[in-house]
């Protein structure tokens, strides 16, 4: 049997495939995604998955659903799971928004760029440091976590702070850290507290250079979106304050209004934000050759290798060298990476949690020494 599909808006048609050819991909996906009543839902059910409803079509819209999404998926270099696994981090962000698409209007006058946008990370990208680590300082001084619990995260920034390279694993673990801070907690009390820390320890560390980039497409008409690892009610919560279309971050499961510790989609870290990325595309009729992508991470490779234009900025060395290699525009805003600055300033952190991270100053040492000899 074979089934034809048109994609709407830029994308190319998908038709006559064979059920023969159907992917596991689930046809339920539409059940994961129910909560969400936005653009995302609406773009599955009238484009790419219509018509589920008809039982007699079930096992045909069934491979036809899979096969739209590994058609729609190649549009953007993704497999159709990884396309679906974006769709629901963009749900999950306009359900951690209230259902709103957008958390900023446009500029009153200012005539929308249709079919363009920004991409910007975070971390050390828009703001000096780990977003998530800020915020779990304020924590801390709040006495809603322990000292302790930072001890992995300061051993982190220390590795990235003096090598200036970060490491996949180490993000990853990060955020699951994360996900346990705030699991049984209250999403409303974590946005507030969120909003707080922001004023206090973020605000004054987000850098001027990459601000005036994002206003730069703002002004443009174009849309700009924070693209992170760090959890989306942060990221939502910086993208507010600096103005920003919206954010998309690392889902963390909601039920009953508190966390419960478990992720939803991707942790938006490397891959994940290019796959998430794709699905804001491909639900909003972004043109991707008319994109600007920002980062400062090798690891955000994937997502910068999908627009017509990337940037890096504040970039690792990896990036730098491919950036170089790739003929990228690099910005660096760092006024100076001074080794005993980079190394005094956490090693002093490390003393104030030394109880709970023994060892910050000889470990600081070391990485410092041999980071002198790589």
């Amino acid at each position: 049997m074979s089934v034809a599909y048109t994609v709407e808006r830029d994308f190319r048609a998908v038709s006559e495939f064979s059920a023969d050819n159907r992917s596991p991909f689930p046809i339920d996906m539409l059940g994961d995604l129910a909560s969400s009543q936005g653009n995302v839902r609406n773009f599955l059910e009238q484009v790419v998955l219509a018509p589920l409803n008809d039982e007699a079509q079930e096992e045909a819209g069934a491979a036809a659903a899979a096969n739209a999404l590994e058609a729609l998926g190649e549009v953007y270099d993704v497999g159709g799971e990884e396309l679906a696994t974006g769709f629901r981090s963009v749900a999950g962000a306009e359900d951690a928004a209230g259902g709103a698409r957008v958390l900023s209007q446009p500029i009153p006058g200012v005539e929308r760029d249709q079919g363009a946008a920004a991409f910007f990370d975070v971390d050390n990208t828009l703001v000096q440091g780990a977003s998530i680590f800020l915020f779990a300082m304020g924590l801390v001084e709040r006495g809603f976590i322990k000292k302790r619990d930072l001890a992995g995260m300061i051993w982190k920034q220390l590795k990235f702070r003096i090598s200036g390279a970060e490491n996949a694993a180490d993000v990853a673990k990060a955020r699951e850290q994360a996900l346990e801070f705030f699991a049984g907690h209250d999403v409303n009390e974590m946005v507030k507290l969120g909003e707080e820390i922001f004023e206090e320890k973020i605000s004054d560390r987000v850098y001027q250079g990459t601000r005036d980039l994002a206003e730069l497409h703002i002004q443009a008409g174009q849309e700009v979106w924070l693209v992170t690892a760090t959890p989306v009610q942060l990221a939502q919560v910086i993208a507010k304050h600096i103005g920003l279309t919206g954010a998309l971050g690392t889902v963390a499961e909601v039920k009953d209004g508190k966390f419960t510790g478990r992720l939803v989609g991707d942790i938006l870290h490397g891959p994940g934000k290019k796959h998430a990325v794709a699905a804001l595309a491909a639900s909003s009729g972004l043109d991707m050759s008319r994109c600007t992508a920002y980062s400062d991470s090798a690891n955000d490779i994937p997502m910068l290798s999908m627009v017509g234009t990337a940037v890096a900025i504040n970039p690792d060395r990896k990036l730098r060298n491919y950036a170089q290699k790739m003929g990228w525009t690099v910005y660096d805003y760092r006024h100076f990476r001074s080794a005993t600055f980079a190394t005094m300033r956490w090693l002093s952190i490390g003393a104030l949690l030394a109880g709970a991270v023994g060892g910050a100053g000889l470990v600081g040492k070391r990485l410092w020494d041999a980071n002198k000899e790589s």
